[in-house]
């Protein structure tokens, strides 16, 4: 087994940055997860009911700032707000975060149509994994949801696809839509993943966290926006237990390192 692809998700629900080559860290892929879009109270914005952030990109700089770009607006360079203003924010286990100032707000305003800020996470440790999700011992965490990385196969979105063409007819679902960091080919079980507990990924090793519940947003084309029923639909069909669907897991670094598209990857 390999790295298909690698990609990291800067501000959180804009779109993916693909990346030959990360760098990982305790918290997560450098760069990936780092900041979000917050409401004027403090909520961050998500793509289920703001799917215009899909449409945006984040391209980070060597110095971990930002170009946001998307078609149609002229782009704007966002600096890391370094010793910047500490804000309230609706996020768990983190109860402050650094706002990026008034240029990137008015440009995010804009694009979504709504008064809003963008801030950034100076310090993962500030935001220790829950041990409710696979956590030990304060493990650092950026604003991905549970767990550091996100992992999913080919073979298992294979197996979607051939689900979803038999019960529906012949729609393929992008990998897009489920947001992984690493995506793995050359697993000959779908769903393999469900049972990897000790993975190695090139020169790193990590643990598992826990499976990955899915959320609607997977049901939003990333390309056109579109709303649709898949992949929910065939999940509940046929990857549904505690009241959830699931596809992909979570995983842990145990150190820093870098991964690349092409490493192997062994499990145990």
């Amino acid at each position: 087994m390999r790295v298909d692809a690698v990609s990291i998700y800067p501000v959180k629900a804009t779109g993916p940055v693909a990346r030959p080559v990360a760098e990982v860290e305790l918290g997560g892929l450098r760069d990936d997860r780092r900041w979000a879009v917050v409401d004027l109270r403090g909520a961050r914005l998500n793509a289920t009911t703001h799917d215009r952030l899909l449409a945006v990109t984040a391209t980070p700089d060597e110095d971990g700032g930002l170009t946001l770009t998307s078609a149609g607006a002229a782009p704007v360079v966002v600096p890391v707000p370094t010793g910047g203003r500490h804000v309230p924010v609706d996020v768990s286990r983190l109860p402050t975060m650094v706002d990026a100032g008034d240029e990137a707000a008015a440009w995010l305003s804009g694009h979504v149509d709504q008064q809003v800020r963008l801030v950034w996470q100076d310090d993962p440790a500030r935001r220790p994994i829950s041990e409710r999700h696979g956590g030990l011992g304060g493990e650092p965490l950026s604003l991905a949801d549970t767990g550091p990385l996100l992992l999913t196969t080919t073979s298992s979105l294979a197996q979607l696809d051939s689900w979803i063409s038999q019960d529906h007819g012949p729609e393929s679902m992008a990998m897009g839509r489920f947001r992984p960091n690493v995506v793995v080919g050359g697993c000959d079980i779908p769903f393999g993943e469900d049972q990897w507990r000790d993975i190695r990924i090139g020169e790193v090793n990590y643990r598992f966290a826990e499976h990955c519940d899915r959320c609607v947003v997977t049901t939003i084309d990333p390309e056109t926006l579109s709303h649709g029923k898949e992949p929910i639909r065939t999940l509940a069909r046929h990857r549904k237990w505690a009241g959830k669907t699931w596809f992909g897991i979570r995983i842990v670094p145990l150190s820093p390192g870098t991964i690349a598209v092409g490493d192997e990857v062994t499990v145990g």
